[in-house]
């Protein structure tokens, strides 16, 4: 439990506020279903519906994309004094030496980065194409989920049903998308920036509190 608690805390905060989210979701459905006049759910329809998937899809999908570019971008963009960056000198691809891979592998190292190859090649990059995949499929199930809920006002409309190919050309998707977008983007450059000057003791994701402003911690 203890060499696991970080990822043990945050699955657990966040199922916390996945139910959270669909008590205040449901209420809020139903405040809009009576001044509409029509039917309530109840929290199981609400959570099994395409309204609560897409809501959780959109945030899912953003938050995916940022540590897709943020793990690939650091590969190469560097910000100084800040702890969430490599020191600048050290910009670029590492040597084989330092990523302890083929050769300069040790002994207990994982099996993928030893053999060489395209195995290691693949394992090499595995984390950017697992968080890259999972942004995919949030964003596809985003974009499935977000039809269906918006063909169903456009049908309390009188209005024809859409196919997925034009809902994602309504700006009621590219809305959705793109205000999580900025919000992610946001939050990484901001957090890279306040890290050079802003300190949190102990913590891995802070400078030592009295390392220089423009000393960027060895990775």
């Amino acid at each position: 439990m203890r060499d696991n608690s970080l990822s043990i805390g945050f699955g657990v905060l966040l199922l916390l506020a996945l139910i959270g989210q669909a008590f205040a979701g449901v209420a809020q459905y139903n405040l809009e279903a009576r001044t509409a006049g029509l039917a309530e759910i109840g929290l199981w329809r609400y959570v099994t519906s395409s309204t609560f998937a897409v809501d959780v899809a959109e945030n899912w999908q953003s938050e995916y994309l940022q540590f897709t570019l943020y793990i690939l971008l650091t590969v190469w963009l560097v910000q100084r004094g800040s702890s969430e960056s490599k020191p600048p000198e050290e910009a670029g691809s590492e040597d084989d030496a330092k990523e302890m891979v083929g050769e300069f592998a040790q002994p207990d190292s994982p099996e993928s980065a030893k053999v060489g190859g395209w195995r290691t090649g693949v394992y090499s990059v595995s984390l950017t194409l697992v968080m890259f995949t999972i942004f995919v499929l949030s964003w596809a199930a985003q974009a499935v989920a977000g039809r269906v809920a918006y063909n169903e006002e456009r049908m309390r409309d009188l209005l024809d049903p859409l196919s997925l190919g034009d809902y994602l050309l309504q700006p009621e998707f590219w809305n959705r998308t793109l205000q999580n977008w900025q919000s992610e983007l946001l939050a990484v450059g901001s957090m890279a920036i306040f890290a050079v000057f802003l300190r949190q003791r102990s913590s891995p994701e802070s400078k030592p509190v009295g390392m220089p402003h423009d000393e960027t911690p060895s990775s």
